[in-house]
């Protein structure tokens, strides 16, 4: 259904598996059998305060009360498992640790907030379960995934390879009324954390001992296999090929993002892609040329005709105009090799 999560299944992922597992498992649980219970699952800032419930920050930021919540945030981290896989279990824990930290913190400062300035009390009608580090996951997503145009509507509105996945964000994001306080503190920590403010990436990061630990009880009980029956790509290809074209095309897009980045410091700074180090012989041949005045105009061929529309998919991936034709005209308007060159340079 996204086209930018790569192969299907949990292969890679385990802890991913495990927040979907796992907690939908004691949602349903308490939501059919077990209501009464419910209560000590509530996420109640005001008795944490007051009351010095401080147990509620634990029980009440884990497991989600409404079914809907659920069903969202379990889509959302089957989708998110591909920073898992990119950056491995413990680097993607160390972030869900840190934005889950962080976001309790901020909704205590917007709740307090709202209390001040609006007379709202909020405390005690946050929902419950593990929202925030979801909501985090949208900041990586956003600066780390580019976007890939896969249709269009009414010749005006693009639907891009993220397009469903925000729409389940926002859905997420209106399904309660105070839900809104912990979207928001949770972007602000995933931003704070993706960012490195004031080091908190490495104050509140999982110890080596301590993944090595669940490595070698945990991971083996929610590891998955490689997947062995995955949608074809193209005819006739096999497992194996259609599993690497998935792969292939993540590492495309993380490359992608990467190379933006860099491109906007250059562009910052007033630089330009260095085109010498990347077609060294045409450029010698060119500037061969250039110092034989007249004869080498006469010698010199008319410049490719370079497709427009393979300069729009190159533009919409970040690059400017005039890389992609250069790229294009040097890779003799083969569209994978001159993204290959812009990618890799």
């Amino acid at each position: 259904m996204f086209t930018s999560t790569g192969s299907s299944g949990f292969y890679k992922a385990p802890l991913s598996k495990s927040l979907l597992l796992v907690p939908g498992a004691l949602s349903l649980l308490l939501t059919l059998l077990l209501p009464h219970c419910q209560k000590f699952f509530e996420y109640d800032l005001q008795a944490v305060k007051n009351d010095f419930q401080i147990w509620r920050l634990l029980c009440g930021r884990i497991i989600c009360l409404d079914l809907k919540d659920t069903f969202c945030s379990s889509l959302l981290i089957y989708n998110f498992r591909i920073f898992e896989r990119r950056y491995g279990s413990r680097k993607f824990a160390s972030f869900l640790l840190g934005s889950w930290v962080l976001s309790a913190l901020f909704d205590f400062i917007l709740v307090e907030a709202l209390q001040y300035s609006f007379d709202m009390t909020a405390a005690s009608n946050l929902p419950s379960g593990f929202l925030a580090p979801v909501f985090a996951l949208f900041v990586p997503f956003y600066c780390s995934i580019p976007r890939v145009q896969v249709a269009q509507i009414l010749g005006q509105f693009s639907i891009t390879n993220k397009t469903l996945i925000y729409i389940l964000g926002l859905q997420l994001f209106t399904s309660g009324s105070y839900i809104w306080i912990v979207a928001i503190s949770g972007l602000i920590s995933g931003i704070c954390y993706n960012n490195s403010v004031l080091k908190v990436h490495q104050v509140l990061c999982i110890p080596r001992w301590v993944a090595m630990l669940f490595s070698w009880t945990l991971e083996p009980i929610f590891s998955s296999s490689e997947p062995t029956n995955e949608a074809r790509i193209g005819m006739g290809a096999t497992v194996d090929i259609q599993r690497q074209q998935r792969m292939e095309l993540l590492d495309r897009q993380l490359m992608l993002s990467q190379f933006a980045q860099v491109r906007r410091q250059r562009q910052q700074q007033g630089g330009m892609i260095n085109w010498n180090r990347l077609f060294p012989p045409l450029r010698q041949r060119r500037d061969i040329n250039y110092q034989d005045g007249r004869q080498s105009e006469q010698q010199a061929s008319p410049p490719l005709e370079v497709s427009e529309e393979q300069v729009a998919r190159l533009m919409e991936m970040g690059f400017s105009r005039g890389d992609a034709l250069e790229a294009l005209r040097a890779s003799n308007n083969d569209l994978n090799v001159a993204t290959n060159f812009l990618l890799q340079h």
